[in-house]
């Protein structure tokens, strides 16, 4: 077992029971047109740390290790989608909605895609999910079980939305979280700072964080 120099103290990774989850890194909300820009964000906060996810990625990868990643999306009759969560944000652009990349945040739809340089390969874990933590309604606890995946390394967006809420469920669930600083963004930066002193404090209350090149250099030499 080796240690993540991570905050509020050293995270402790055990190489055979770990995974990273890439949380909703999609066009939708990473490129011009999608809906979060529809909502007035700047989506250039967001495309900025596709390289830091990119290179998570590939050395989870290179290290012969699970990505999961997720897509928050939903099904084309609106279905799993409720009411109180449609009726928000924009009221001239709501899921489900024709927007410039077809219909926002519906299965299919080209602006519910990940991101090109992101892109899922063979064999890793797409996890489709219509709510904001990745748990809910999904698969991803099965899963998880069925590899033996104890801890769990977070990158994607936004960090005081879907992915704190992903960890504050998988930290319910007794699962080890550790948030990768340079590879998760807000619209917002004092909502980013705000959810990592949250996710740190008292102990690592909901979990840990660290830089990217730290849990690199950690994985590579465990």
């Amino acid at each position: 077992m080796r240690e993540v120099p991570a905050q509020p103290f050293a995270f402790p990774l055990q190489r055979d029971a770990v995974a990273l989850v890439v949380i909703d890194m999609q066009r939708d909300f990473a490129e011009p047109g999608g809906f979060g820009a529809s909502l007035g964000n700047d989506v250039s906060r967001i495309t900025r740390i596709v390289p830091d996810v990119k290179r998570l990625i590939e050395g989870f990868r290179k290290a012969g290790l699970p990505v999961i990643h997720t897509m928050e999306c939903h099904r084309p009759d609106l279905s799993d989608l409720p009411a109180a969560k449609r009726n928000r944000g924009n009221p001239t652009l709501r899921i489900g909605d024709e927007g410039p990349m077809g219909r926002i945040l519906i299965v299919g739809e080209p602006g519910t895609a990940i991101l090109p340089e992101l892109a899922p390969i063979d064999g890793e874990t797409v996890i489709e999910k219509p709510g904001k933590g990745a748990f809910y309604a999904t698969e991803l606890g099965d899963i998880l079980g069925d590899r033996g995946i104890r801890q769990l390394v977070f990158a994607g967006v936004t960090t005081e939305v879907c992915v704190q809420t992903t960890m504050r469920e998988a930290n319910d669930r007794g699962y080890e979280c550790l948030l990768a600083e340079e590879a998760t963004e807000s619209y917002f930066p004092e909502f980013k700072a705000a959810a990592i002193a949250m996710i740190r404090a008292q102990g690592a209350i909901v979990g840990w964080t660290a830089h990217v090149d730290d849990i690199l250099e950690t994985i590579n030499h465990a």
